[in-house]
């Protein structure tokens, strides 16, 4: 997953499978925002926050009002429209472009895409793909591994055991996405995604024996291109002076790229399974997330324990 800071109108067009109407030989322009325009008040005239750096996205609505100016100011609007910042403009829903686009971006170099899909739909599919490559990337130390669905990211410091134990959650049927080094980026407000660098891709480096290759020695199914890191798990090696949270009710968390990730720490100590502990955590993780919390289970045993015995307590004073 590589660090950009654009792509090209090539590049959207094959990921997102539009197809070129026409401006082939331009489709090196860059695309710099994920920003989507829909543009309809500039059909009006109203070029005062025309956003041109935009992708401009030409549906029913937008095609319909144009065909409602008269046809010397639709062809000056188009005209302003195509701006040496504009990227290109995509036409959904296989709608005829209009005569004055087609000589406006032919005279501007401007390529022109399009979709079967519908406005909404590939609006979706175009933010998605923009947002992955364009999102600032930030490069963390640890691993990520997908745990029956969880994404775990564990952290702690070097040569605390966080790839031999990412290793032995592979063996036990779990998905490795990045060892060492994870580049993080947020997909949006409450979602972050970690994939592993490109020359990292599939690696691990286990001291005393280097560099395996998961994929290879585990198949394609032990490994993830990507995936959401939804739980942090943080490896720190265990003295008698630390406190440790023993029920699971402190509600530890990290802010990473202003996205919010719940955190637990693990305590080191020779003779523990980590691998087994941080799967349980994932597990319970999960249920948290459905709804079933084991410490409130507990503290509602604990009342429920309380108040039988302190009914019994008055029962045997009465007696007395």
């Amino acid at each position: 997953m590589p660090n950009v800071d654009s792509v090209t109108v090539a590049d959207l067009a094959t990921n997102v499978r539009l197809t070129v109407l026409q401006g082939e030989e331009y489709l090196n322009r860059k695309i710099t925002t994920s920003d989507i325009c829909r543009p309809s008040l500039e059909f009006a005239g109203y070029f005062k926050h025309y956003p041109a750096m935009r992708i401009q996205l030409l549906g029913i609505t937008e095609t319909s009002f144009a065909k409602e100016v008269p046809a010397k100011k639709r062809r000056e609007y188009v005209e302003r429209m195509c701006t040496p910042q504009t990227p290109c403009f995509v036409v959904s829903t296989d709608l005829p472009v209009m005569v004055e686009l087609t000589e406006a971006a032919a005279k501007a170099h401007i390529p022109i895409l399009g979709t079967p899909l519908t406005s909404s739909r590939i609006l979706g599919n175009m933010t998605s793909y923009l947002v992955g490559r364009l999102a600032p990337r930030e490069s963390l130390h640890g691993v990520l591994v997908d745990i029956s669905g969880v994404g775990v990211l564990i952290t702690g410091d070097s040569g605390v055991g966080k790839s031999e134990t990412a290793l032995e959650l592979v063996r036990r049927g779990h998905r490795l996405v990045a060892d060492d080094r994870v580049e993080v980026y947020a997909r949006d407000e409450q979602t972050l995604v970690g994939a592993a660098p490109a020359i990292l891709q599939h690696l691990m480096e286990i001291r005393g024996i280097g560099i395996i290759d998961v994929m290879t020695l585990y198949g394609s199914g032990a490994v993830l291109p990507q995936d959401t890191i939804d739980f942090i798990v943080h490896l720190e090696t265990w003295t008698p002076d630390t406190q440790f949270d023993r029920l699971g009710d402190q509600g530890d968390t990290q802010v990473i790229q202003d996205v919010t990730i719940p955190k637990v720490s693990v305590p080191v100590k020779t003779g523990r399974n980590l691998a087994i502990i941080i799967e349980a955590a994932a597990m319970n993780f999960r249920a948290q997330t459905m709804g079933y919390d084991a410490t409130k289970t507990f503290d509602e045993n604990l009342n429920r324990l309380i108040k039988q015995n302190s009914k019994r307590d008055r029962e045997e004073e009465n007696n007395d």
